[in-house]
């Protein structure tokens, strides 16, 4: 393989991997703040990149403008299902195991929910718009401009993300909560704000995600499970709770499929990434960036 086909490997593989870590930044806030394992979590990226599609095709509007409508629409949703559903649990589950187990169970139907909807409103064919497909040659690679906006805008919002989070009074709030959740109510932490407001962020992101990739690929109800499953393993990677951890495990576990399908079978991308799941599970259950 020459130089040039090396690079435009790897960036594939990075293009994707910047997707992953941006789904699973949004996951590991809501599990790693509140234990709510949002199984739904993908359908909301689906939902993200049908109303930029909606938007593109039918208005004409850029999706670079839909990016932050994207998150604000979803943000405001995460807002309404958390009081509707996940802060009655808490208020009625007896201990932190039955409110997991209960929340499981709602976001399991909000995922058959949503994606019904979805079909039912957009149908389940495969849609797409082009948008930037025009191909840059950097050197003696050539790569999609959409794809090479996609990659730079999910680093810039995860990097901004983890920035937040580390720098800022909301951001200490967030991580003393993942810490001790008892300790920081302790020490004045309102979590009756901070919860809803880290699960509607959660949700947000979920649909910036589904805004990008609608800007480089085909888009359908069903496409938002497996990315779900795929945030579960990066955050496997990563370390429940760790969003420096979460983007170093989206960016490689991206590049590892890029490579193994390319050197192996493309059929072979579901056993690559359980395999790998399977395997840091076995030899650092903890996560490959958590520190003991």
């Amino acid at each position: 393989m020459t130089l040039g086909a090396w690079a435009e490997l790897v960036a594939s593989g990075l293009i994707t991997g910047g997707v992953y870590a941006l789904v699973a930044l949004g996951l590991n806030l809501q599990y790693g703040l509140m234990r709510i394992l949002n199984i739904a979590h993908g359908e909301f990226l689906m939902l993200g990149a049908f109303l930029t599609w909606a938007a593109q095709t039918s208005l004409g509007i850029s999706p670079l403008v839909m990016l932050p409508v994207s998150f604000a629409l979803l943000m405001l949703l995460g807002l309404v299902i958390h009081r509707l559903t996940f802060r009655r649990l808490a208020r009625t589950s007896p201990d932190l195991d039955v409110f997991e187990a209960r929340g499981l169970m709602v976001s399991f139907g909000l995922m058959f929910l949503v994606q019904n909807f979805a079909q039912l409103l957009w149908g389940g064919e495969l849609r797409g718009y082009d948008w930037l497909a025009d191909p840059v040659a950097i050197g003696d690679a050539r790569f999609a401009a959409n794809k090479l906006l996609l990659l730079a805008l999910a680093l810039a919002i995860s990097a901004a993300l983890i920035v937040v989070l580390r720098t800022t009074l909301l951001g200490k709030g967030v991580r003393a909560l993942m810490q001790s959740p008892t300790g920081a109510r302790l020490v004045g932490i309102d979590t009756e704000r901070l919860h809803p407001l880290m699960f509607g962020v959660g949700l947000g992101l979920s649909g910036v995600a589904g805004c990008l990739l609608s800007m480089t690929y085909t888009i359908s109800p069903s496409m938002g499970e497996p990315y779900t499953v795929t945030a579960l393993i990066v955050i496997t990677l990563g370390g429940f709770g760790s969003m420096s951890g979460a983007l170093v495990g989206g960016l490689a576990l991206g590049v590892i499929e890029a490579l193994g399908m390319h050197f192996t079978n493309p059929s072979l991308k579901t056993l690559l990434s359980y395999g790998i799941f399977i395997a840091v599970l076995l030899w650092r259950p903890n996560g490959l960036f958590t520190r003991r």
